[in-house]
């Protein structure tokens, strides 16, 4: 089975799938598709929203970041703990993989997209506020256990790593927030790891 995934190499959205297909050791191409690519009528076939990352796996064609780590999870996981089965556990991994299309996504990787590549229409002091917020609820939370929803890794912290410990990309420095520097280098500490390039 042929299982591609399109995206770009400096997408967070994009290294949180990749992260996993490594953790979960399952074989994949990677299809380069910047702007150019994902404004062309084969890719708007794929998503037709445009957005990265879209996984082709076999004929599924699932796009957006957060429900492509919970196919894979279920699908691959089955028997694993990165999507927990049980009503509460469940509940916390979604309630982070709300915080990562919400306060991270217009916080932390708001703030890296306009200080790295273009502006995003979000004022720097709106972007700046929200990863206060959502960094400070982390490291609260961290402070007190190792990942963020439940005593492992789960895709909560997949969902979440990428824009958190590239934050200082955008001008947001983690020095104020000791517990999620502690995560972020459990995170890198992971069998299996793959990092982000940084150009």
């Amino acid at each position: 089975m042929t299982r591609i995934l399109h995206g770009t190499r400096l997408s967070g959205h994009t290294h949180r799938v990749q992260m996993f297909l490594h953790f979960l050791d399952l074989p994949y191409e990677f299809a380069d598709s910047p702007a150019a690519v994902r404004a062309s009528p084969a890719f708007r076939a794929l998503n037709p929203l445009g957005q990265i990352p879209v996984l082709q796996d076999g004929d599924l064609v699932l796009a957006d970041s957060n429900a492509i780590l919970v196919y894979l999870a279920k699908r691959y996981g089955a028997g694993t703990a990165w999507l927990p089965e049980d009503p509460v556990g469940a509940a916390r991994v979604q309630r982070w993989l709300s915080l990562a299309a919400g306060e991270i996504a217009f916080g932390p990787a708001s703030a890296r997209i306009c200080k790295r590549f273009f502006d995003t229409g979000v004022p720097a002091a709106v972007s700046q506020t929200l990863a206060a917020r959502v960094l400070g609820l982390m490291d609260g939370e961290l402070a007190a256990r190792d990942w963020l929803a439940a005593t492992v890794p789960t895709i909560a912290d997949l969902a979440c790593y990428s824009y958190v410990a590239h934050a200082p990309e955008g001008g947001i420095a983690l020095d104020p927030y000791p517990h999620v520097q502690a995560w972020i280098a459990r995170m890198q500490a992971l069998p299996g790891f793959v990092p982000m390039p940084a150009e």
